[in-house]
């Protein structure tokens, strides 16, 4: 059984439908939903930087929690949620290893085959990592 899913938030539709697919398994089987934004310069918005270099993790957090509970209402007490700097991929399986994490949930977005080598893709890097099951929400 499901106890602690993660789920990989960008604010994209696809990553919106994820959140609310890992609150309704969680909801269903009496676990907890951990989502985690992740900062990265190369696909970052003009805001990424000035929010690398300062403080305001904490504040982007309340943020996200805020935004993702306007997704799933009456879901605040099973979301756990961090905003973290670094290479998505990355994040998300270290989030795994230190969370005791048991399933992966993310969005997948379509993009050409140019985009994904310059910049990759953060489900297929998932999904050939993980060591846990991972849903991946079109």
């Amino acid at each position: 059984m499901l106890k602690y899913s993660l789920v990989g938030y960008d604010g994209s539709a696809t990553s919106q439908r994820a959140v609310r697919f890992a609150v309704q398994l969680a909801q269903a089987s009496g676990g907890r939903v951990r989502v985690v934004s992740v900062l990265q310069v190369t696909e970052g918005s003009a805001d990424t930087c000035p929010l690398m270099m300062t403080d305001q993790g904490g504040k982007r957090c309340s943020q996200l929690l805020e935004e993702v509970k306007e997704l799933v209402p009456g879901s605040a007490s099973l979301i756990d949620a961090e905003v973290v700097r670094g290479s998505p991929g990355d994040v998300l399986l270290e989030q795994v290893r230190s969370h005791g994490i048991d399933h992966v949930v993310i969005g997948h977005t379509e993009r050409g085959a140019l985009a994904r080598w310059l910049l990759g893709s953060v489900s297929s890097d998932v999904l050939e990592r993980a060591h846990v099951p991972v849903t991946v929400v079109r």
